[in-house]
């Protein structure tokens, strides 16, 4: 797949077949995000990136998690995803609670209300997930292209700057 030969026009650099391949990839996740992200919000009325963040929550456990560990989580600024809690904490979904490590410090933590709404946006994603990522791909192929997605996800975020 690696094609040597040096890029010397738009037209090759159009045709190249690793920038084909990676231009395929953001395609469909773009895609995959929009299809998915569109049924979430339709069926649970939370946006994707909500729904990423209480996944993030729910797997943190308690006592919850500092704002900046979140967005590291979700490669946003700190104040994005202040805004973003903000929004969440309104819709009841998450609350701020006081860090027992740190007398000055919050942690952000689910609901119960934040606990039933991811609940039920995971059942809506994973069968959309089984129909539009899953499904379409040959069958032999899926437990393959799940590792390879988990290897480059990984390298990806060894890329990432470390948190100082």
């Amino acid at each position: 797949m690696v094609d040597e030969a040096p890029i010397s026009t738009a037209a090759e650099a159009a045709q190249h077949e690793l920038i084909l391949a990676f231009g395929r990839l953001q395609g469909a996740a773009n895609r995959l995000e929009h299809v998915l992200g569109r049924a979430i919000e339709v069926e649970c009325g939370i946006s994707h990136l909500m729904y990423e963040v209480l996944l993030i929550l729910g797997r943190s456990g308690e006592p919850g998690l500092p704002m900046g560990a979140i967005a590291r989580e979700q490669v946003l600024s700190t104040g994005g995803v202040t805004r973003l809690v903000d929004r969440m904490e309104a819709a009841g979904l998450v609350e701020r609670a006081a860090d027992p490590g740190d007398r000055r410090g919050r942690l952000v933590r689910l609901t119960e209300l934040g606990e039933q709404t991811v609940v039920r946006a995971s059942r809506v994603h994973v069968e959309n997930i089984k129909r539009y990522f899953v499904e379409p791909l040959p069958a032999a192929h899926r437990e393959q292209f799940a590792e390879d997605l988990r290897i480059l996800s990984h390298a990806a975020k060894e890329l990432l700057p470390r948190p100082s």
